[in-house]
């Protein structure tokens, strides 16, 4: 496997220009093509990039996925070890060059960049790696790939720029965690925690932290792949989603985190903005139920719920088109994917009525149920609403919750919702086992509805230790059937992925795990 191309900054900036040029030229454009194309002027060095984001980060929850703020930090400031690209879980090479497993799966070689240095000078090493698994695998950071990082049991380390993992067992989604784990600098890990620092090896450095206001990042001019042609990027953390909408059109932002669907849906008709889907990186909503809730225990009522969403009218209404209805959390080309399982709980109020007449009939009771959800969000509402709207069809009450978002995450990372909550999750696009074994909302053995069940637990299991081309379509067909039957999280809607920006943004690219690359993301004049 060769090398990741290394570009220095001409190189890049020259790159960058005849790309889109050649954009502009082709005809049959896709759609992301065409919103490239609003970028009148070719691509310059310089400048810094203002972003509009809804959440800050929580220092001890930096490597959770869990806030927009975060999530663009992570991505700027650290280097993975590999990328898969969008459409496809075929890795390429980042901080790896190379990798080979043994025969059975139960040890991964990787051959590591030579020519790499964390922000404060130091030189990236093997010991890196076994540092950065090690701390995923810790309980205290609480990230979502904790198991599998935990299954890494051998670290050989003797080669500076090479190293040997060992397995108990082969898990056949090792490469995600090496897609998603950023090589973390041990050394300074207490300072994370804090606040103080985050020191990666990526395109940007961090400089300073404002809580509840900015976050700064300036440009890495040491990175091993080129510098960025940005000079920073200013994270303001503005958590009306309506107020960043008005101040990028009003010039004092470049970028929103989180429009909701009907202001992207404006946006997309102004020449001045630029909205680009990201097929590849999908996000899935969905309703949660505590399985420990008196009337959530009877998976009935759970099964209910599920026939009387509507949603094909979210998918409508609330997204503007952007994303599909499911029931499976599966997107097409994942290796779970199927078709007819995914149709399984269709809106059906007959269906769901007659299962709450069932148990009723049988002296069970359907009270109040809490739906739970982040506030300040437009999108959150109008779902919220509608499910309340849906669920009285069948009978059931619920009463609207709303929380602050850091409420919500901690709720859904300590299990603690009273009844159902509303959220995103993400982590389909991967390997399955990823969702099954690692994801906080389905975690087969932890999991924030405490819905525990033997076949369950085995249908992950087997479909996790196997090496990644060993699993079968019957390993996925039980592992559906298993969520199908439990019906512990009940989805909504696979959503696609979308950004937002002045049509003077070119450059920006997402990667797989949700997270902006703005290496080679740009102003033009």
């Amino acid at each position: 496997m060769s090398p990741h191309p290394r570009s220095r900054p001409h190189s890049r900036l020259a790159a960058l220009a005849a790309a889109a040029l050649a954009l502009v030229l082709v005809s049959g454009c896709s759609s992301a093509v065409d919103e490239l194309s609003k970028a009148s002027a070719e691509p310059q060095q310089g400048g810094t990039l203002r972003v509009g984001t809804t959440a800050d980060v929580v220092p001890a929850n930096t490597f959770t996925n869990s806030s927009d703020t975060g999530d663009l930090l992570v991505g700027a400031v650290y280097d993975t070890l590999i990328d898969y690209p969008l459409d496809s879980l075929e890795p390429e090479p980042r901080l790896a060059t190379s990798w080979e497993f043994n025969p059975d799966g139960t040890e991964l070689t990787l051959q590591l960049r030579d020519d790499v240095t964390f922000h404060s000078g130091r030189a990236f090493t093997s010991k890196d790696v076994e540092a950065s698994i090690k701390t995923w695998a810790d309980p205290l950071w609480t990230v979502q790939l904790q198991r599998t990082a935990a299954g890494v049991t051998g670290f050989d380390t003797s080669d500076e720029h090479a190293i040997t993992l060992t397995f108990d067992h082969p898990m056949s989604n090792v490469l995600d965690l090496l897609d998603m784990m950023p090589i973390i600098d041990a050394e300074s890990l207490d300072d994370v925690r804090s606040g103080k620092t985050w020191i990666g090896t990526g395109p940007f450095a961090f400089e300073s932290w404002q809580p509840g206001s900015q976050l700064t990042l300036v440009a890495n001019e040491d990175y091993w792949d080129g510098a960025p042609l940005l000079d920073g990027v200013d994270i303001k953390v503005i958590p009306d989603p309506q107020a960043q909408v008005a101040q990028l059109r009003s010039g004092q932002l470049d970028m929103t985190s989180s429009a909701s669907k009907r202001d992207i849906e404006s946006l997309s008709e102004d020449d001045r903005f630029s909205v680009q889907e990201w097929k590849g990186a999908e996000a899935q909503l969905y309703i949660g139920a505590n399985v420990e809730n008196k009337a959530l225990r009877d998976v009935r009522v759970r099964q209910a719920v599920a026939y009387a969403l509507d949603r094909d009218r979210i998918v409508e209404e609330v997204l503007r088109g952007s994303g599909r209805a499911i029931t499976l959390p599966w997107p097409e080309y994942s290796p779970a994917y199927d078709a007819d399982a995914d149709a399984t709980y269709s809106y059906d109020l007959q269906k769901a009525a007659a299962l709450v007449e069932e148990v009723s009939a049988e002296g069970g009771e359907v009270p109040t149920l809490p739906l739970t959800y982040p506030s300040g969000s437009p999108d959150y509402d109008a779902v919220a609403q509608i499910v309340q709207s849906d669920l009285a069809e069948i009978g059931i009450t619920v009463e609207l919750q709303p929380v602050e978002q850091a409420e919500a995450i901690k709720r859904l990372i300590g299990g603690e919702f009273e009844g159902l909550w509303l959220l995103q999750h993400s982590y389909a696009q991967f390997n399955p086992s990823t969702l099954t074994v690692s994801a906080y909302p389905f975690n087969a053995d932890k999991n924030t509805s405490g819905y525990l069940d033997p076949d369950y637990q085995k249908a992950a299991e087997t479909a996790w230790e196997k090496k990644p081309d060993e699993v079968t379509e019957e390993d996925y067909a039980a592992l559906n059937q298993q969520l199908l039957d439990g019906s512990f999280l009940l989805e909504i809607a696979l959503i696609y992925s979308q950004s937002v920006t002045s049509s003077q943004v070119g450059g920006l690219e997402l990667s797989k795990r949700n997270e902006f690359d703005l290496s080679d993301a740009y102003l033009a004049e």
